[in-house]
């Protein structure tokens, strides 16, 4: 007898042969809710090296980026209403174009309170603008905060590019001396600006 057909057999031996297995409780797989998940959602951001602007209502959002990066000169997002930006990641022939962008914008779709990240669909051609920015602000409605990640994994939609990821605070590493390192692999710092 072969290996393979030793080890198949061994698990035919093993198999419940009385019928099925009960499926397990699934509930306790529901995650932590929060009485705020919004106050959370600013307590974790921060918690994580983030920072968060809470948008006052009729806000200028390109005026509190500005504010927030009053340094900043060249900034690139593709987001409706945004006007500080002179890159588009939508009409650059290459990622390679966004180098050197400051401030990258983009817009957020879920936020999630248990750990501060928020899910950011690919809505242009070159997502690079998420992680070559020195700088990344991610618009967010306060009302796509959710409380735990299984929520939210329950409300992403996958857009016509196929891509996505969770975002949470900026890009950081430890691995070499245990020295804390910020924008190892993307950005320096994020901030997530709470919209209406």
């Amino acid at each position: 007898m072969s290996t393979k057909e030793d080890i198949l057999s061994r698990y035919r031996r093993n198999m419940n042969v009385e019928g099925q297995y009960d499926m397990p409780d699934l509930d306790a797989l529901r995650g932590v809710e929060y009485a705020d998940p919004v106050a959370q959602f600013i307590s974790m951001s921060k918690a994580v090296g983030g920072d968060v602007v809470v948008l006052e209502h009729g806000a200028d959002v390109n005026e509190a980026i500005r504010k927030a990066y009053p340094e900043a000169k060249v900034f690139a997002g593709n987001v409706p209403g945004i006007t500080i930006a002179q890159r588009n990641p939508d009409t650059v022939s290459s990622a390679q174009e966004l180098n050197g962008t400051d401030v990258g914008i983009v817009q957020g779709e879920i936020g999630v309170a248990e750990n501060g990240c928020v899910w950011v669909p690919q809505t242009m051609k070159e997502r690079a603008v998420c992680f070559i920015s020195e700088y990344l602000v991610i618009l967010l409605s306060r009302n796509s905060i959710v409380s735990n990640m299984h929520q939210a994994y329950g409300r992403v939609r996958m857009t016509d590019y196929g891509y996505g990821c969770f975002i949470s605070g900026p890009s950081k590493t430890a691995d070499i001396a245990q020295a804390l390192v910020m924008g190892a692999q993307a950005a320096r710092g994020v901030t997530v600006i709470l919209t209406d």
